[in-house]
This record gives C-alpha cells, structure tokens and sequence, in this order.
C-alpha cells in the first residue's frame, strides 16, 4: 500500500479496528494512571477500617500496597506498553492517511489524547475519590502486578545493580518516612491549614514525642525533692506531711540522697489515726512512732529510660511515683506518672499544687520572660517555637550550652534566631530570662 494515499487507500473496517485498538489502549493507560495514584494516595487507615468491616476490594487494596515498589513496576511497565504501543498504531493509521505529514499528525492527536483522556481525567478522579477507586481497581491491577512479576523483578534487580556501581545502595524494605514522621507531618500540616487547633496538636504530638523522650528531660530535680528525716520526731513527720502539696514523699536516713522509702500522705494519717484511736495511751505511743514501717519499698528507674517505657512501667506496678538514678547509682531526681501525662495534655493542677513561681509569661513586646528551669519543650508549647532541645532540657541549660560559660545578669545572647536576656542569677543558676524573637 503506497504511504503516500489518502484516506480511499485504506479500507473503512481498517480504520475502524485502528481507532477502536487505540480507544481500548487509551482505556488501559487511564487504568494504569489512575490506579497508581489511587493506590499510592488512599489512606491506609481508612482502608483498614473497611477491611475490617468485610470490605473484600479494600483488604485486596492493602494487600497488593504491602510492596510498592513491585506495585509502581507493574503498572509503570503496563502503563508505557499500552501507550508506546497506542503511539505506535496512531503513527501507523496517520502515515497511511496523510504520508510523511502523518508523523506529526500523530504526535499532536496522541499527545492530546493521552494528557487528557489517559493522565489528567483519571488522576484528578483518583485524588478525590482515593479509597473508592483503590478498592475498585485492586483486583485487576493485582492480577497484573502477578503477571508481570517476573518481568518487574528483573528490572529492579539490573536497577539495583546499575546503582550499586555509582555506590547507591537500595533497601527494598525501606520506608521513605518512618510512620511517626508521617503522622506527625500530617499533623503540623493539617495545623497549619487551620484544621487542626493548636492545644490538638500539641496533645497528638506529645504523645507521639514519648518514645524519643527519656526520665530526665521531666523529672523533678533532686534540688527540688521534698523528703521526710526518718529520725524526725513523729509530730514533725505529720506536720511536714500535712504542709506538702504532695501526696507522696521520700525518707531518707542519714543522707538526702540516702533514700530509704517513700511515704504515702494516706498511709500515714491513718497510722497515726490508728494510735490515737487507742487512747489514752495513743498520744505516748506517738513518740515511739517509726515511719520506715509504713513506707513503701522505693522504685528507682534509669534516667534514660523513655517516657513511653516508664508510663507501661508505672500502669503495670500500679504505681504513680519513681525515683531518678543515673549510670553510678546517684539520685538525680524523681518522676511521677502526673509528669508524663503533662507532656500530653499540659499541665495538670489541683488546689494543693504550688503555683509555678514566674512560668511563662508574655510581654507587651512579643518577648517573653521565663524561669530558667522552664523546659524549652514547654517554651516551644507555649509560644509556638522551634528552639533546638538537642542539647539541652531548659532554657537556662540552652543558653549555658551556646553561651559556653555561665552568664551574668544582663549579658545579651543571640543564637537561633532569638534573643536571650539574663535577669536573674543565683549562685550558678540562671532563675530568670527574656527571650524575644528576632525580626527577619
């Protein structure tokens, strides 16, 4: 047949059965683009709700996304057959049509017809009605993925070994982001378009945060632990007690850091109680009264053990209270189940807490003043701030971190994008700051 004729040269039926081939291939190369984008953009979650509920298309569709990267080979492979071979019967059908011109012909009409019919329509379906379409098309595209496998594994393994001699070592098993990362990306994504309020964020991001966070980033510091004198007259002991804003105290004998027990608020008055009750003699025997035989036995736990790890700990001791050693054995502080809860929800108070003396507070500025054992997580909560807690828990450790010294009052310090003041200093201690923003 001369290429040069014109449409009389080429039987109707012919170019019939050509366009009607390059329809079905269009048809296909819409399946391929939209089912990779469906199954590569469907929540996952959502689709195991469904599998749940007895969805057979969406336990196909986790089924067949448990291993992307064959996924993506399949249907690419599929993808660019039916296209190459679509292009190939339209070139064919125009050069029969229009001669040399036919090229061109060609290259316009399928352009236009694979961006539109086979790219644009079916992915832009595919993006809003995810889910659906994923479960809809996991069964074929499943069957296709099986059918091609053999095909798609010895690509990936000549790509693995292409990489390997430029030294790009490949994990077939790896994960481009680590499911926490996804969620908390999600998070900070779905916050900054609004969707999302801040106090929510905060709470689903703390609780994500448990695992990378360890006893000591929130315990209380030995410093600031009350205890009870074993050798303390009993009066003494309950006064001390009843004055506490807290319900569980350490006993130590000889030395602070010698702790012995902890005392329950409870436990004691009810010994006491108990004394009294037997009167008149009660009030003798109160003088002989020894606290080491109500104290429960303490519990310490490493200081780098996570937060996640201690919160299981305290639910399966039933317990709600813990002392902090590090590697030597030496107290360092305490922790309470209270402390790890504040990391999610923020914090707690009751009518017998001690007002935090100085917190967080803003100023008329933008700046803020803050007390230097503030935790710069707490800062980073309140203000909205990313302040790097690498190297340092507090405010006041920041600032001696980059200072590289320990300041005095008044000295000025800029370094990651804020400004820090130091008011006040106690001995060693940086008890009061003022951090601002700087402009851009």
């Amino acid at each position: 047949m001369d290429p040069s004729g014109d449409a009389t040269s080429l039987p109707i039926v012919m170019i019939g059965l050509f366009a009607a081939s390059i329809l079905l291939l269009l048809v296909l190369s819409a399946l391929f683009s939209g089912s990779e984008t469906a199954l590569t953009t469907a929540s996952r979650g959502k689709l195991h709700s469904m599998a749940e509920r007895g969805d057979a298309g969406a336990e196909r569709a986790l089924k067949i996304t448990d291993d992307k990267e064959r996924l993506i080979g399949a249907i690419l492979l599929g993808n660019n057959l039916v296209n190459i071979l679509a292009a190939a019967l339209a070139t064919s059908l125009f050069t029969r049509l229009y001669g040399e011109s036919g090229v061109a012909v060609a290259t316009l009409v399928m352009t236009a017809l694979v961006l539109v019919f086979a790219e644009v329509l079916p992915k832009t379906y595919a993006i809003t009605n995810a889910e659906r379409m994923a479960r809809g098309v996991a069964g074929p595209i499943g069957l296709v993925t099986r059918l091609l496998a053999p095909i798609v594994n010895a690509v990936r393994a000549f790509v693995r070994a292409l990489l390997g001699v430029f030294g790009v070592q490949t994990d077939p098993q790896a994960r481009f982001l680590a499911f926490q990362e996804e969620i908390a990306g999600a998070i900070a994504l779905h916050h900054s378009e609004g969707a999302v309020e801040k106090a929510d964020r905060d709470r689903l991001l703390g609780a994500l945060d448990l695992g990378q966070r360890q006893v000591q980033e929130v315990m209380m510091h030995r410093r600031d632990i009350e205890t009870i004198d074993a050798d303390a007259p009993a009066g003494e002991i309950l006064e001390q007690a009843l004055n506490s804003p807290y319900t569980r105290l350490p006993i130590y004998k000889d030395d602070p850091e010698n702790i012995i027990g902890v005392v329950h608020a409870k436990d004691l008055s009810r010994a006491i109680a108990a004394l009294l009750r037997e009167a008149p003699s009660g009030a003798d025997r109160l003088a002989d009264f020894d606290i080491t035989r109500i104290a429960m036995e303490p519990y310490f736990v490493p200081e780098t053990t996570p937060l996640d790890d201690q919160m299981r700990e305290f639910l399966r001791r039933k317990a709600h209270f813990a002392l902090v050693v590090d590697e030597y054995g030496a107290l360092q502080g305490l922790i309470t189940l209270e402390d790890i809860l504040e990391e999610i929800v923020g914090d707690i108070s009751d009518e017998h807490d001690l007002a935090t003396p100085g917190g967080v507070e803003l100023q008329p500025d933008g700046a803020v003043e803050v007390e230097g054992v503030v935790t710069i997580r707490d800062l980073n909560r309140a203000c909205d701030w990313q302040l790097p807690d690498e190297e340092a828990n507090t405010v006041a450790g920041l600032v001696i971190h980059e200072a590289q010294t320990i300041p005095t009052e008044g000295q000025v310090f800029s370094f990651h994008g804020f400004r820090f003041e130091v008011l006040e200093r106690d001995n060693n201690r940086l008890t009061r700051l003022r951090v601002r923003r700087l402009i851009d």
